[in-house]
Protein backbone atom coordinates (compact mmCIF):
# COMPACT_ATOMS: atom_id res chain seq x y z
CA UNK A 1 0.00 0.00 0.00
CA UNK A 2 1.24 3.46 -0.83
CA UNK A 3 2.47 5.86 1.82
CA UNK A 4 0.14 8.40 0.18
CA UNK A 5 -3.02 7.49 2.04
CA UNK A 6 -6.66 8.35 1.72
CA UNK A 7 -7.90 11.90 1.87
CA UNK A 8 -10.78 11.07 4.24
CA UNK A 9 -10.31 10.68 7.99
CA UNK A 10 -13.45 8.89 9.16
CA UNK A 11 -12.71 9.57 12.81
CA UNK A 12 -12.47 13.33 12.19
CA UNK A 13 -15.35 13.65 9.72
CA UNK A 14 -17.99 11.50 11.42
CA UNK A 15 -19.04 14.01 14.15
CA UNK A 16 -19.68 16.67 11.51
CA UNK A 17 -21.68 14.39 9.23
CA UNK A 18 -23.87 13.63 12.24
CA UNK A 19 -24.80 17.30 12.74
CA UNK A 20 -28.39 18.31 11.98
CA UNK A 21 -28.58 20.12 8.64
CA UNK A 22 -32.21 21.18 9.02
CA UNK A 23 -34.29 21.20 5.86
CA UNK A 24 -31.38 22.17 3.63
CA UNK A 25 -29.84 19.69 1.22
CA UNK A 26 -26.36 19.31 -0.26
CA UNK A 27 -26.51 18.54 -3.99
CA UNK A 28 -23.31 17.29 -5.63
CA UNK A 29 -23.42 18.36 -9.30
CA UNK A 30 -21.41 15.87 -11.40
CA UNK A 31 -20.33 16.21 -15.02
CA UNK A 32 -18.02 14.71 -17.64
CA UNK A 33 -15.10 16.96 -18.55
CA UNK A 34 -13.33 17.56 -21.85
CA UNK A 35 -10.96 14.64 -21.33
CA UNK A 36 -13.62 12.07 -20.45
CA UNK A 37 -12.96 12.42 -16.72
CA UNK A 38 -15.38 13.36 -13.96
CA UNK A 39 -15.74 16.63 -12.05
CA UNK A 40 -18.11 17.76 -9.32
CA UNK A 41 -19.02 20.64 -7.01
CA UNK A 42 -21.65 21.19 -4.36
CA UNK A 43 -24.71 23.44 -4.14
CA UNK A 44 -26.91 24.02 -1.09
CA UNK A 45 -30.65 23.62 -1.75
CA UNK A 46 -33.27 25.08 0.56
CA UNK A 47 -35.26 21.84 0.44
CA UNK A 48 -35.15 18.42 -1.18
CA UNK A 49 -36.21 18.49 -4.85
CA UNK A 50 -39.19 16.43 -5.92
CA UNK A 51 -37.63 15.84 -9.35
CA UNK A 52 -34.90 17.03 -11.71
CA UNK A 53 -37.22 19.86 -12.78
CA UNK A 54 -36.79 21.45 -9.34
CA UNK A 55 -33.01 21.73 -9.69
CA UNK A 56 -31.25 24.90 -10.83
CA UNK A 57 -29.04 25.18 -13.87
CA UNK A 58 -25.48 26.00 -12.75
CA UNK A 59 -22.18 26.85 -14.44
CA UNK A 60 -18.43 26.37 -14.11
CA UNK A 61 -15.13 27.51 -15.61
CA UNK A 62 -14.77 25.39 -18.72
CA UNK A 63 -11.26 26.71 -19.41
CA UNK A 64 -10.09 24.67 -16.40
CA UNK A 65 -11.68 21.43 -17.63
CA UNK A 66 -10.74 21.50 -21.34
CA UNK A 67 -14.29 22.44 -22.30
CA UNK A 68 -14.04 26.12 -23.22
CA UNK A 69 -11.48 28.86 -24.03
CA UNK A 70 -10.43 31.31 -21.33
CA UNK A 71 -12.06 34.30 -23.02
CA UNK A 72 -15.47 32.58 -23.15
CA UNK A 73 -15.21 30.09 -20.34
CA UNK A 74 -18.71 29.67 -18.86
CA UNK A 75 -20.16 26.20 -19.40
CA UNK A 76 -23.63 25.43 -18.08
CA UNK A 77 -24.74 22.40 -16.10
CA UNK A 78 -28.23 21.07 -16.76
CA UNK A 79 -29.35 18.39 -14.27
CA UNK A 80 -30.60 15.17 -15.90
CA UNK A 81 -30.69 12.54 -13.13
CA UNK A 82 -30.78 12.35 -9.33
CA UNK A 83 -29.19 9.66 -7.15
CA UNK A 84 -28.94 9.33 -3.37
CA UNK A 85 -25.64 10.42 -1.85
CA UNK A 86 -23.88 7.54 -0.02
CA UNK A 87 -21.12 9.81 1.29
CA UNK A 88 -23.21 12.42 3.11
CA UNK A 89 -26.31 10.28 3.63
CA UNK A 90 -29.64 11.75 4.75
CA UNK A 91 -31.57 13.79 2.16
CA UNK A 92 -28.41 14.77 0.27
CA UNK A 93 -28.16 13.93 -3.42
CA UNK A 94 -25.87 13.34 -6.38
CA UNK A 95 -26.94 15.18 -9.52
CA UNK A 96 -25.74 14.00 -12.93
CA UNK A 97 -25.56 16.88 -15.41
CA UNK A 98 -25.15 17.59 -19.11
CA UNK A 99 -22.82 20.37 -20.25
CA UNK A 100 -24.02 23.17 -22.56
CA UNK A 101 -22.26 26.17 -24.09
CA UNK A 102 -23.62 29.68 -23.59
CA UNK A 103 -25.36 29.61 -26.98
CA UNK A 104 -27.54 26.75 -25.78
CA UNK A 105 -25.84 24.00 -27.82
CA UNK A 106 -24.34 20.86 -26.27
CA UNK A 107 -20.70 21.23 -25.27
CA UNK A 108 -18.21 19.21 -27.34
CA UNK A 109 -17.87 16.80 -24.40
CA UNK A 110 -21.63 16.19 -24.18
CA UNK A 111 -22.42 12.89 -25.90
CA UNK A 112 -25.58 12.43 -23.86
CA UNK A 113 -27.59 14.97 -25.86
CA UNK A 114 -27.17 13.02 -29.11
CA UNK A 115 -27.75 9.71 -27.34
CA UNK A 116 -31.04 10.99 -25.92
CA UNK A 117 -32.27 11.91 -29.41
CA UNK A 118 -31.34 8.46 -30.69
CA UNK A 119 -33.09 6.70 -27.82
CA UNK A 120 -36.23 8.81 -28.24
CA UNK A 121 -36.32 7.93 -31.96
CA UNK A 122 -36.02 4.21 -31.20
CA UNK A 123 -38.17 4.02 -28.07
CA UNK A 124 -40.84 1.85 -29.73
CA UNK A 125 -38.24 -0.90 -30.25
CA UNK A 126 -37.52 -0.95 -26.48
CA UNK A 127 -33.70 -1.09 -26.57
CA UNK A 128 -32.19 -2.69 -23.47
CA UNK A 129 -28.52 -2.55 -22.49
CA UNK A 130 -26.24 -4.16 -19.94
CA UNK A 131 -22.62 -3.01 -19.72
CA UNK A 132 -19.78 -4.96 -18.08
CA UNK A 133 -17.30 -2.41 -16.73
CA UNK A 134 -13.80 -3.83 -16.24
CA UNK A 135 -11.15 -1.78 -14.45
CA UNK A 136 -7.76 -2.13 -12.75
CA UNK A 137 -6.75 -0.92 -9.30
CA UNK A 138 -3.56 1.07 -8.70
CA UNK A 139 -2.21 2.52 -5.47
CA UNK A 140 -1.38 6.21 -5.16
CA UNK A 141 2.21 5.58 -6.31
CA UNK A 142 1.08 4.09 -9.61
CA UNK A 143 1.78 0.47 -8.62
CA UNK A 144 -0.86 -2.16 -9.35
CA UNK A 145 -2.64 -2.57 -6.03
CA UNK A 146 -1.41 -5.57 -4.04
CA UNK A 147 1.33 -6.56 -6.48
CA UNK A 148 4.91 -7.06 -5.23
CA UNK A 149 6.77 -3.76 -5.30
CA UNK A 150 9.72 -5.17 -7.24
CA UNK A 151 8.14 -7.99 -9.16
CA UNK A 152 4.99 -9.63 -10.43
CA UNK A 153 2.38 -11.97 -9.05
CA UNK A 154 2.00 -15.49 -10.41
CA UNK A 155 0.62 -15.91 -13.94
CA UNK A 156 -3.06 -15.57 -14.75
CA UNK A 157 -5.28 -18.49 -13.88
CA UNK A 158 -6.34 -18.45 -10.21
CA UNK A 159 -7.61 -14.86 -10.06
CA UNK A 160 -10.81 -14.88 -12.15
CA UNK A 161 -13.72 -15.06 -9.66
CA UNK A 162 -11.03 -16.04 -7.17
CA UNK A 163 -11.34 -16.53 -3.42
CA UNK A 164 -8.54 -16.35 -0.88
CA UNK A 165 -5.39 -14.49 0.08
CA UNK A 166 -3.03 -14.03 -2.84
CA UNK A 167 -5.86 -14.54 -5.33
CA UNK A 168 -8.07 -11.55 -4.58
CA UNK A 169 -7.06 -7.96 -3.84
CA UNK A 170 -9.03 -5.06 -2.31
CA UNK A 171 -12.30 -6.94 -1.80
CA UNK A 172 -13.28 -4.45 0.93
CA UNK A 173 -13.02 -1.59 -1.57
CA UNK A 174 -15.07 -3.54 -4.11
CA UNK A 175 -17.79 -4.30 -1.59
CA UNK A 176 -17.91 -0.65 -0.54
CA UNK A 177 -18.50 0.38 -4.16
CA UNK A 178 -21.17 -2.27 -4.65
CA UNK A 179 -23.09 -1.16 -1.57
CA UNK A 180 -22.72 2.53 -2.47
CA UNK A 181 -24.23 1.83 -5.91
CA UNK A 182 -27.17 -0.03 -4.37
CA UNK A 183 -27.78 2.81 -1.90
CA UNK A 184 -27.50 5.51 -4.58
CA UNK A 185 -30.02 3.78 -6.84
CA UNK A 186 -27.59 2.68 -9.55
CA UNK A 187 -28.91 -0.40 -11.36
CA UNK A 188 -25.82 -2.49 -10.57
CA UNK A 189 -26.44 -6.18 -11.21
CA UNK A 190 -23.23 -7.86 -10.05
CA UNK A 191 -19.46 -7.91 -9.57
CA UNK A 192 -16.58 -10.34 -10.05
CA UNK A 193 -12.80 -10.48 -9.87
CA UNK A 194 -11.28 -10.59 -13.35
CA UNK A 195 -8.51 -12.59 -15.03
CA UNK A 196 -5.62 -10.28 -14.12
CA UNK A 197 -4.95 -9.82 -10.40
CA UNK A 198 -6.33 -6.48 -9.10
CA UNK A 199 -8.60 -6.28 -12.12
CA UNK A 200 -12.34 -6.29 -11.35
CA UNK A 201 -15.65 -5.95 -13.12
CA UNK A 202 -19.07 -4.64 -12.21
CA UNK A 203 -22.17 -4.96 -14.34
CA UNK A 204 -24.87 -2.33 -14.77
CA UNK A 205 -28.22 -3.18 -16.33
CA UNK A 206 -30.49 -4.11 -17.80
CA UNK A 207 -31.26 -0.46 -18.48
CA UNK A 208 -33.60 1.03 -21.03
CA UNK A 209 -32.42 3.73 -23.43
CA UNK A 210 -30.66 6.75 -21.94
CA UNK A 211 -30.63 5.25 -18.44
CA UNK A 212 -27.73 3.02 -19.47
CA UNK A 213 -25.29 5.89 -19.83
CA UNK A 214 -26.61 7.71 -16.76
CA UNK A 215 -26.24 4.72 -14.47
CA UNK A 216 -22.82 3.64 -15.72
CA UNK A 217 -21.39 7.14 -15.38
CA UNK A 218 -22.73 7.40 -11.84
CA UNK A 219 -21.23 4.00 -11.00
CA UNK A 220 -17.88 5.24 -12.32
CA UNK A 221 -18.14 8.39 -10.22
CA UNK A 222 -18.78 6.33 -7.10
CA UNK A 223 -15.83 4.05 -7.91
CA UNK A 224 -13.39 6.94 -8.28
CA UNK A 225 -14.80 8.87 -5.34
CA UNK A 226 -14.54 5.88 -2.98
CA UNK A 227 -10.99 5.42 -4.21
CA UNK A 228 -10.13 8.71 -2.51
CA UNK A 229 -10.91 7.12 0.83
CA UNK A 230 -8.83 3.98 0.23
CA UNK A 231 -5.90 5.68 -1.49
CA UNK A 232 -6.75 3.63 -4.59
CA UNK A 233 -6.82 4.86 -8.19
CA UNK A 234 -9.13 2.82 -10.43
CA UNK A 235 -7.90 2.83 -14.03
CA UNK A 236 -10.14 2.46 -17.07
CA UNK A 237 -7.21 2.06 -19.47
CA UNK A 238 -7.91 -0.89 -21.79
CA UNK A 239 -4.36 -2.25 -21.53
CA UNK A 240 -2.84 -0.94 -18.30
CA UNK A 241 0.05 -3.42 -18.38
CA UNK A 242 2.02 -4.70 -21.34
CA UNK A 243 2.77 -8.38 -21.69
CA UNK A 244 0.81 -11.54 -20.96
CA UNK A 245 -1.92 -9.85 -18.97
CA UNK A 246 -5.55 -9.41 -19.95
CA UNK A 247 -6.76 -5.98 -20.97
CA UNK A 248 -9.95 -4.32 -19.74
CA UNK A 249 -13.12 -3.93 -21.76
CA UNK A 250 -16.69 -2.80 -21.44
CA UNK A 251 -18.62 -5.64 -23.06
CA UNK A 252 -21.95 -4.26 -24.19
CA UNK A 253 -25.05 -6.45 -24.13
CA UNK A 254 -27.87 -5.23 -26.35
CA UNK A 255 -31.35 -6.33 -27.27
CA UNK A 256 -34.64 -5.04 -28.67
CA UNK A 257 -38.18 -6.18 -28.09
CA UNK A 258 -38.00 -8.25 -31.29
CA UNK A 259 -34.73 -9.90 -30.25
CA UNK A 260 -36.32 -10.91 -26.96
CA UNK A 261 -39.39 -12.44 -28.65
CA UNK A 262 -39.57 -16.27 -28.95
CA UNK A 263 -39.85 -17.34 -32.56
CA UNK A 264 -38.47 -14.04 -33.89
CA UNK A 265 -35.47 -13.25 -31.74
CA UNK A 266 -32.64 -15.11 -33.47
CA UNK A 267 -33.52 -13.74 -36.89
CA UNK A 268 -33.47 -10.21 -35.45
CA UNK A 269 -30.12 -10.86 -33.72
CA UNK A 270 -28.56 -12.23 -36.91
CA UNK A 271 -29.88 -9.26 -38.92
CA UNK A 272 -28.35 -6.86 -36.39
CA UNK A 273 -25.00 -8.64 -36.58
CA UNK A 274 -24.93 -8.24 -40.38
CA UNK A 275 -25.49 -4.51 -39.98
CA UNK A 276 -22.79 -4.28 -37.30
CA UNK A 277 -20.30 -6.01 -39.60
CA UNK A 278 -20.83 -3.38 -42.30
CA UNK A 279 -20.15 -0.58 -39.80
CA UNK A 280 -17.24 -2.25 -37.97
CA UNK A 281 -14.70 0.56 -38.37
CA UNK A 282 -17.25 3.26 -37.51
CA UNK A 283 -17.89 1.47 -34.23
CA UNK A 284 -14.21 0.99 -33.47
CA UNK A 285 -13.73 4.75 -33.92
CA UNK A 286 -16.00 5.49 -30.94
CA UNK A 287 -15.31 2.42 -28.82
CA UNK A 288 -12.63 3.98 -26.63
CA UNK A 289 -9.06 5.25 -26.62
CA UNK A 290 -6.03 2.92 -27.00
CA UNK A 291 -8.31 0.02 -27.87
CA UNK A 292 -5.75 -1.16 -30.44
CA UNK A 293 -3.55 -2.21 -27.51
CA UNK A 294 -6.33 -4.51 -26.28
CA UNK A 295 -8.03 -5.87 -29.43
CA UNK A 296 -5.13 -8.03 -30.64
CA UNK A 297 -6.84 -11.39 -31.12
CA UNK A 298 -5.28 -12.59 -27.85
CA UNK A 299 -6.46 -12.57 -24.23
CA UNK A 300 -10.13 -13.22 -25.09
CA UNK A 301 -10.36 -10.49 -27.74
CA UNK A 302 -10.98 -10.31 -31.46
CA UNK A 303 -8.67 -8.49 -33.88
CA UNK A 304 -9.41 -4.79 -34.14
CA UNK A 305 -9.27 -4.97 -37.94
CA UNK A 306 -11.44 -8.04 -38.56
CA UNK A 307 -15.09 -8.47 -37.64
CA UNK A 308 -16.28 -11.84 -36.38
CA UNK A 309 -19.27 -13.34 -34.60
CA UNK A 310 -20.13 -16.65 -33.01
CA UNK A 311 -22.04 -18.53 -30.36
CA UNK A 312 -20.20 -18.65 -27.01
CA UNK A 313 -17.01 -17.38 -28.69
CA UNK A 314 -15.13 -14.98 -26.41
CA UNK A 315 -12.60 -14.36 -29.15
CA UNK A 316 -15.25 -12.89 -31.46
CA UNK A 317 -16.29 -9.28 -32.01
CA UNK A 318 -19.91 -10.23 -31.30
CA UNK A 319 -20.77 -13.15 -29.03
CA UNK A 320 -24.16 -14.82 -28.94
CA UNK A 321 -24.42 -16.39 -25.48
CA UNK A 322 -24.85 -20.18 -25.51
CA UNK A 323 -28.28 -20.08 -23.90
CA UNK A 324 -29.47 -17.48 -26.42
CA UNK A 325 -28.39 -19.69 -29.30
CA UNK A 326 -30.14 -22.66 -27.72
CA UNK A 327 -33.46 -20.95 -26.99
CA UNK A 328 -33.50 -18.85 -30.14
CA UNK A 329 -34.03 -15.40 -28.64
CA UNK A 330 -32.44 -12.95 -26.18
CA UNK A 331 -29.53 -10.58 -26.79
CA UNK A 332 -26.08 -10.15 -28.32
CA UNK A 333 -22.82 -9.14 -26.65
CA UNK A 334 -20.56 -6.63 -28.39
CA UNK A 335 -17.10 -7.42 -26.98
CA UNK A 336 -15.25 -4.66 -28.84
CA UNK A 337 -15.75 -1.58 -26.58
CA UNK A 338 -12.80 -0.61 -24.39
CA UNK A 339 -13.12 -0.08 -20.65
CA UNK A 340 -12.85 3.70 -21.16
CA UNK A 341 -15.66 3.91 -23.75
CA UNK A 342 -18.34 6.55 -23.21
CA UNK A 343 -21.54 4.56 -22.56
CA UNK A 344 -23.61 7.20 -24.31
CA UNK A 345 -21.58 6.68 -27.48
CA UNK A 346 -21.67 2.89 -27.46
CA UNK A 347 -25.39 2.66 -26.72
CA UNK A 348 -26.22 5.32 -29.32
CA UNK A 349 -24.24 3.75 -32.15
CA UNK A 350 -25.62 0.27 -31.44
CA UNK A 351 -29.12 1.66 -31.88
CA UNK A 352 -28.22 3.81 -34.90
CA UNK A 353 -26.54 0.95 -36.77
CA UNK A 354 -29.11 -1.76 -36.05
CA UNK A 355 -32.38 0.17 -35.88
CA UNK A 356 -32.15 3.60 -37.52
CA UNK A 357 -30.17 2.91 -40.72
Amino acid sequence: MSELIATKRVDLLAPYLALDQGSRVQAEYIWIDGDGGLRSKTMTLEKAPASVADLKEWNFDGSSTNQAPGDNSDVFLRPVAIFKDPFRGGPNILVLCECYDNDGTPNKSNYRAHCKKVMDAAKDTEPWFGLEQEYTLFDADGQVFGWPKNGFPGPQGPYYCGVGTGRVFARDFIEAHYRACLYAGVNISGINAEVMPSQWEFQVGPCTGIDMGDHLWMARFLLIRIGEEWGIKPSLHPKPLKGDWNGAGCHSNFSTKEMRTPGKGMAAIEAAIKKLEKKHLEHIAVYGEDNDQRLTGKHETASITNFSAGVANRGASIRIPRHVGAQGYGYLEDRRPASNVDPYRVSAILVETTLLN
